[in-house]
């Protein structure tokens, strides 16, 4: 039996975290991790860079079903707190477009910090381990049976992640483990996703695959204007990814494809200066050729601007500003950078992110139902909410 104040389940940003943590106030701290690389959904963040957290950090930047619920975590470990620490360790960063920081170097740079924190407070962090039973003693404590032996402690932090990117790890245990002691699970969805098209809007933008364009992309009461990408399997980009978190199954999404400029006014201006040019040339100095030829029809594009009706007029408005598709699906967990739902946020402590109803069971991070916008909104969750967690555990 190895005895330890505080095992945590999941060696990813959160149990990191809070193994320093925990590590730092004196706990004696175990990290179980099944797989055999600590923190590896980090090492590929930001294309590998590590979009490590975002300057315009604020609750409103993430869902849950409890909207208040990030609010006392992010406030008492904020992003200046963990970009403190980058530059406590050194590693150089730089800042992109809508606040977004990341490292001038590899992500592979924020996982040593992390493991240099842990073995600073003398955490210790065993890969390669699978839980195989785990149960709640008379007496309060956790008995833990794994492929390398048995564990017994009196806190126990579930820090597992959700179900995104499976190749990488991720598993459901967390949400087995909560339910297993009574606590509910909101149930879960691939986030931060790429969208898939029906067949005949597949056919018909198969020919723009590669080709990005800035829109406004609107679904679920949200709206966000960045790129969007097509693809041989439907649409992806940075404001699909965003909007996906938001789409319904069996709802639309509306694109604007010219956010920046009043396509009437345009073609009114045109059509009193160049009355004999054809829609096609006007549209291709807005949108790329292909683009313009996949969404509209050739029977308009090859009218002179001379002969536009008012009605036809007000379509190309409608088909260019008000694009709406109702996407088949998502590609699911295999390319979602997150997963929405998880454990109910009303049945744990916002300060502590202590189970209400089990003492001494912990969820921290991904595994909770809380999802933050692209950006590196989720790593900073992870590190406010393992921050928190470390500090009561």
């Amino acid at each position: 039996m190895q005895e330890y104040d505080v095992i945590i389940i999941g060696a990813g940003a959160s149990g990191l975290m809070c193994a320093a943590q925990a590590a730092r106030r004196g706990r004696r701290v175990v990290v179980l991790d099944h797989g055999n690389q600590a923190a590896r959904k980090v090492r590929v963040s930001g294309g590998g860079r590590c979009n490590f957290t975002n300057a315009q950090l604020s609750s409103h930047h993430y869902l849950s079903h409890n909207p208040h619920f990030v609010k006392s975590a992010l406030s008492r470990y904020s992003q200046w707190d963990f970009l403190s620490l980058i530059d406590e360790h050194k590693i150089s960063w730089h800042e992109r477009e809508h606040g977004q920081y990341f490292c001038d170097g590899s992500a592979i740079q924020v996982v040593d910090m992390l493991m240099e924190e842990c073995r600073r407070f003398a955490a210790k962090v065993q890969l390669s381990t699978t839980i195989q039973t785990l149960k709640r003693n008379e007496d309060g404590s956790f008995w833990l049976q794994t492929s390398r032996g048995t564990y017994r402690c009196c806190s126990l932090v579930v820090a597992t992640g959700g179900l995104s990117i499976p190749i990488l790890g991720a598993t459901p245990l967390g949400y087995r483990i909560a339910e297993q002691f009574g606590i509910s699970i909101k149930p879960p969805a691939a986030g931060l996703v790429p969208l898939t098209l029906q067949p005949p809007d597949k056919q018909q933008l198969a020919p723009l695959s590669g080709i990005a364009v800035e829109a406004t992309v609107q679904a679920g009461g949200a709206s966000f204007r960045e790129n969007v990408l097509f693809t041989h399997r439907g649409l992806s980009g940075p404001a699909i990814l965003q909007i996906s978190n938001y789409w319904q199954p069996g709802k639309a999404i509306i694109i604007d494809w010219l956010p920046a400029i009043s396509l009437d006014a345009v073609i009114g201006e045109a059509k009193e200066q160049q009355p004999r040019q054809q829609v096609k040339t006007v549209l291709t100095h807005l949108l790329p050729n292909r683009v313009v030829t996949a969404l509209l029809p050739a029977e308009i594009l090859n009218v002179q601007l001379a002969q536009v009706s008012k009605k036809q007029s007000d379509w190309l408005v409608r088909q260019l500003h008000h694009w709406q598709v109702v996407p088949s699906g998502t590609e699911g967990y295999r390319t979602a950078e997150v997963t929405c739902g998880g454990v109910d946020c009303d049945e744990i402590s916002s300060k502590t992110m202590e189970s209400k109803t089990v003492p001494g069971l912990y969820f921290t991070g991904e595994v909770l139902d809380v999802t933050g916008w692209l950006g590196g909104y989720n790593l900073q969750w992870a590190w406010s909410s393992g921050w928190c967690t470390g500090q009561f555990v």
